[in-house]
């Protein structure tokens, strides 16, 4: 079996920002995600009492350009608005043909 080398976008954003981001990330060449209920605590504490659901964790695995590309997506489209957090790691993969 020949693994192939990827990237894993993972995203932590407020749930009411999920359809609305899983659009982007699709318009952006995403061929496949994985979304869950996410919460915890970061460098601004501990969000409590949202009225809107929490958190959303969206995993996507894709190729480094497509990374880059939704990368200055956040930048520019979330980053400065929404509380959001996002980070790439470094992963293999089996049938890399499908990312």
């Amino acid at each position: 079996m020949e693994l192939v080398a990827r990237k894993l976008l993972t995203i932590v954003v407020e749930s009411a920002l999920e359809s609305r981001l899983i659009g982007d990330l699709s318009h952006s060449g995403i061929t496949g995600y994985t979304v869950t209920m996410a919460h915890g605590a970061g460098v601004r504490g501990q969000r409590e009492g949202d009225l809107q659901g929490g958190n959303v964790k969206v995993e996507c695995v894709l190729k480094p350009d497509v990374a880059e590309t939704i990368f200055g997506l956040l930048h520019r489209d979330y980053f400065p608005h929404y509380a959001c957090v996002a980070w790439l790691s470094d992963v293999s993969v089996a049938r890399g043909e499908n990312y």
